[in-house]
């Protein structure tokens, strides 16, 4: 099928518009209308990653893949899946990421909650010796907050938990230090001023429950939460999945399983249990970039925003403990999900579709809303860039096609698009982290834009 090279480009970083953008903009055909969203896109994901701990790796993009932006150049690169002749795009731009920069990937483009594209090609390791296969599952980094958000976003939709009361009405001791008027929304929204903990963690912290949220419980704010907002890249896992646990009186791990991963039929874990470890794919650390060499201790030297963003962090996470089975068998709610983008589309298609996923309904239409109510608007001071945050996703601020679409990323690359005008969702999960310390990595970006150019056919 006939595909109009540039539209795919030029919906995704076009003006948004009302309704379901299923036609092409005025100026179908223009190449790359509005560089300057393309370019805040990509800060975003470069910024979300270096809030790990500025690990950088290796080629940048400082371009999104020519296939989705301009004629499709034919690839040796092999897929497998399904993919509907009308995304024949999504598979074409895929193929030539996995020829040119990565080393195996998955995608998947649900639309009214169907499967329209499921394809994942490449290999599971980096001396490229094993394929990619259908189930294969890996870790996904901040992508999995969507998954957690979810289960807010389900418990407040049942009236179990209210998005606008103190966290303290749920979780007592978390009145400490001055945190009593703390909402749940600021949890949701990297508005809670508890960015990162204050005492020293180690990555194995990390895997101790009740050491990790008894000191964000007892720790006091950075600013008056509501008041300004900064990426709370590890902790807001933590500081939502005890909420979820004190109001279920289980795991946020166990009640993703149970409640929302269960009744799909998700290949997605918060937790992954050892039966899977066979099918888990490694990820890739990306190469050092000659930024990461620099000496810089955890909130010093750079200011309060720069510090988080080029040091190392707290705790200081190497791509590689992603590897590790301890990493897998803990609950790290905001950073430790493993999945494949079927599954991660499948979960987030709920919300495109008003609640609902094939005969499944996990929340009301109203509820779906919730997510998009903007909670903040402003500069990040982690990230350091303007975000626009609702309940538990960031939100479209004109880099996408139409309004009512929220995203999320994770670290390296993985993306995940909801749509809920177009009643679409778009996901990417790769194992090849790539370095986000410039301009970004527009692997991600192409896919989304080759499946906005296959919605306009």
């Amino acid at each position: 099928m006939h595909r109009c090279p540039g539209w795919g480009l030029a919906a995704i970083v076009s003006s948004p518009r009302p309704g379901k953008h299923r036609g092409p903009p005025a100026a179908a055909g223009a190449v790359d209308p509005r560089p300057a969203d393309r370019a805040r896109g990509q800060r975003w994901l470069a910024a979300v990653g270096s809030s790990f701990g500025g690990l950088g790796s290796g080629p940048r993009l400082n371009r999104w893949p020519a296939g989705a932006a301009a004629g499709y150049r034919p690839s040796m690169a092999q897929t497998h899946g399904t993919c509907s002749d009308r995304f024949s795009g999504v598979r074409e731009t895929l193929e030539e990421s996995l020829e040119a920069h990565d080393v195996g990937a998955s995608v998947a483009v649900y639309l009214d909650g169907e499967p329209v594209v499921d394809l994942w090609g490449g290999y599971a390791d980096a001396a490229r010796t094993t394929p990619w296969q259908r189930d294969s599952i890996l870790n996904t980094y901040s992508t999995t907050k969507t998954m957690t958000a979810l289960c807010a976003l389900i418990l407040a939709d049942r009236g179990d938990l209210d998005l606008t009361a103190p966290v303290a009405r749920y979780w007592p001791e978390f009145a400490a230090a001055g945190k009593q008027d703390v909402e749940v929304r600021h949890l949701l929204s990297h508005t809670a001023g508890l960015p990162t903990w204050d005492e020293p963690m180690t990555v194995t912290d990390l895997y101790d429950w009740p050491k990790a949220t008894a000191r964000l419980a007892a720790q006091a704010p950075r600013w008056e939460p509501g008041t300004q907002a900064g990426y709370h890249a590890v902790t807001q896992g933590y500081l939502v999945g005890e909420v979820v646990r004190r109001v279920t009186g289980v795991s946020l791990g166990m009640f993703f399983a149970r409640e929302v991963a269960g009744p799909l039929g998700a290949d997605f874990h918060i937790g992954l249990p050892a039966e899977h470890d066979g099918r888990v794919i490694p990820v890739i650390p990306p190469r050092p970039s000659a930024a990461d060499q620099e000496p810089t201790a955890p909130g010093g030297g750079r200011g309060e925003a720069e510090a988080p963003r080029r040091g190392r962090g707290n705790p200081p996470i190497d791509p590689a403990d992603a590897n590790t089975v301890a990493w897998r068998r803990a609950e790290i709610p905001a950073a430790g999900g493993h999945g494949n983008a079927r599954s991660v589309g499948v979960v987030q298609s709920v919300l495109a579709c008003g609640g609902t996923a094939g005969s499944v309904r996990l929340l009301s239409p109203e509820g779906c809303e919730r997510a998009l109510a903007e909670q903040y608007r402003g500069p990040d001071v982690i990230l350091g860039m303007p975000m626009r945050y609702g309940n538990g996703y960031g939100l479209n601020s004109g880099w996408l096609p139409n309004p009512r679409t929220c995203f999320w990323g994770g670290w390296g690359g993985s993306m995940v698009v909801v749509d809920l005008d177009a009643r679409m969702t778009v996901s990417y999960v790769m194992n090849q982290m790539l370095d986000q310390g410039g301009t970004g990595d527009g692997r991600a970006f192409g896919l989304v834009a080759a499946a906005y150019d296959g919605l306009s056919r």
